[in-house]
């Protein structure tokens, strides 16, 4: 036995983030790693490494600490026997982001994670279990600020910046302003920065980049390549939402060298969505951002090769093979491109609107922006699914909320199950056949103008934040007219481009499309992953027509 019995000293597990690994279990991961002896004040890694073994606590305990040694150090946790250490950056090869100490001389099991990859594959519910874990307590760090430190004004554009780029890639971060945040200045002034340099980030407790681009944080953290890969691979996939997953997964799982790219962040628009309720297999929902991490980890699993950031500029052919053109870097080459570089979101024609983006307006509804507004009254602006989606998530957090939609029925562009929450939940008011017309407010939203498109009144309505969810353009400028689009700018495959092409091929022969990207879509994350799976099918006709 390692000793299953609870330390009275123990942190409570009160999200599930701490289970007791059972002997059985232990006893398998055994297999690919080393007990060892610890003693009080040995440090089993440390904040700012590059990556760290995996963990289970046989005796003893073992404190989990955010800017060990530091005048600020932060307690996380404290855990005992049973239990295993470690979060989601273990196993996507991010930079660790809290240090583990013991506290109480015992034991640890060490195994490695090329091992660990290995036995989970062989035991998928041990496997799933630990998978599991590692998501929530990235959840957590999240909502606690763990993490990178961003020093800046919240007014600053870079500051938004770089504050909507670790959204998106799930990094746990936490703002410094230094409008509001009386050790901003000692800070900066410890660090020997100055006011005009900031932004700063502080990474790994001691690394300071001063307002760095989004492709310098990146490689940092661990979430880009120093180099693209050489060569020419089989497939290139544009963008990270669904479809792209899909297709790398796909891709990678069936032979192909497969290399994946977008611009912002895995996952797509999919990854902002608090919850998604009707996809296939899970019939309690699942967040966008779980579901793009797990989908990343099984790409990768199989050999595929993503870089984020990584902005496609161009696309050309050249001997044989696609190119194509990534700002700030080189070009990559495959003989077979899926385009699913997805939608960007659109933007209301307001005065001033551009003023509060970023610091009261948004166009995600994710923890970040939902800690951002807590306790104030808030609109939504919005009559599709996204919209709803956002009002549920966001009723947890705000005491009032305002929906406001052009539609006459709310139920014309949102599924009736949302619909249905919706009209039961007290804190919710929807405005139909209505729209925003002014935004009020000096550096911050203080209220909005909505008009009555029936009647055409006008009235004002508290908001310390406004969410913006209007449906999205596609993002097919990069393409620079290499292949055929229709009215709205969505890209034709198949039949409708007017040529003998496969059914997700476009007008240029061997360039594929998949998800919302694509003409004709119903935009959904299923249509998005279906897609991608059968581009990667057509993928393997082209190749086998164009090697015969």
């Amino acid at each position: 036995m390692t000793g299953s019995t609870a330390s009275r000293t123990e942190t409570p597990d009160l999200y599930g983030a701490y289970p007791r690994l059972t002997d059985a279990q232990i006893a398998r991961l055994e297999e690919g790693g080393v007990r060892r002896r610890v003693e009080a004040g040995d440090v089993l890694y440390r904040q700012g490494d590059d990556s760290c073994d995996f963990f289970v606590i046989l005796e003893g305990l073992v404190a989990v600490v955010e800017d060990y040694g530091e005048d600020d150090e932060q307690p996380i946790g404290i855990h005992g026997p049973g239990r295993f250490l470690g979060e989601l950056g273990l196993l996507t090869g991010q930079a660790v982001l809290l240090t583990a100490v013991v506290r109480q001389s015992g034991a640890v099991l060490d195994v490695p994670v090329p091992r660990l990859q290995e036995i989970v594959v062989q035991d998928p519910t041990l496997g799933d279990e630990i998978l599991r874990v590692l998501l929530i307590r990235r959840s957590i760090l999240i909502g606690l600020g763990s993490g990178l430190r961003l020093v800046g004004s919240r007014f600053s554009p870079d500051t938004r910046r770089l504050r909507e780029f670790a959204a998106r890639n799930r990094i746990p971060h936490r703002l410094i302003d230094v409008e509001e945040d009386e050790s901003a200045e000692m800070l900066l002034r410890r660090l020997g920065v100055a006011p005009q340099e900031t932004p700063v980030v502080i990474v790994r407790g001691e690394k300071v980049l001063r307002n760095p681009s989004n492709a310098e944080l990146a490689e940092v953290l661990g979430l880009r390549r120093s180099s693209l890969p050489n060569g020419v691979a089989d497939l290139i996939v544009v963008g990270a939402g669904p479809a792209g997953l899909a297709a790398a997964v796909y891709g990678a799982s069936e032979g192909l060298k497969t290399i994946v790219i977008d611009g912002v962040a895995t996952g797509g628009q999919a990854a902002t969505s608090s919850r998604i309720e009707n996809y296939l297999g899970f019939p309690s929902g699942i967040s966008g951002a779980e579901l793009a991490e797990r989908a990343v980890l099984q790409a990768e699993k199989f050999g595929a090769e993503l870089t984020v950031p990584a902005e496609a500029e161009h696309i050309e052919h050249s001997a044989g093979c696609h190119e194509i053109g990534i700002a700030d870097a080189d070009t990559v080459r495959a003989r077979v491109v899926v385009i699913a570089s997805g939608v960007r979101y659109r933007r209301l024609d307001l005065p001033r609107l551009a003023d509060f983006e970023g610091v009261s307006i948004y166009y995600a509804a994710t923890l970040m922006e939902a800690q951002q507004c807590h306790g104030d009254p808030i609109v939504i602006v919005g009559g599709g699914n996204s919209a709803g989606q956002a009002a549920m998530f966001l009723s947890r957090h705000v005491p009032q909320i305002t929906l406001v939609a052009t539609e006459e029925r709310l139920d014309e562009h949102m599924s009736r199950y949302l619909v249905d929450r919706i009209s039961r939940a007290d804190t919710i008011e929807v405005l139909l056949h209505a729209e925003v017309e002014g935004l009020l407010g000096e550096r911050t939203l203080d209220a909005v103008v909505i008009r009555d498109n029936r009647t055409g009144e006008r009235h004002t309505v508290a908001a310390r934040a406004m969410f913006i969810f209007i449906g999205a353009r596609p993002h097919t400028q990069w393409l620079g007219g290499r292949v055929a689009l229709d009215d709205h700018g969505f890209v034709l495959t198949g039949p409708a481009t007017g040529e003998q092409r496969l059914l997700l091929e476009t007008s240029e022969s061997g360039v594929f499309a998949a998800g919302d990207v694509r003409s004709g879509t119903p935009k959904r994350v299923a249509t998005a992953v279906g897609d991608g799976a059968l581009a990667v099918r057509l993928a393997h006709e082209f190749l086998a027509q164009h090697r015969a």
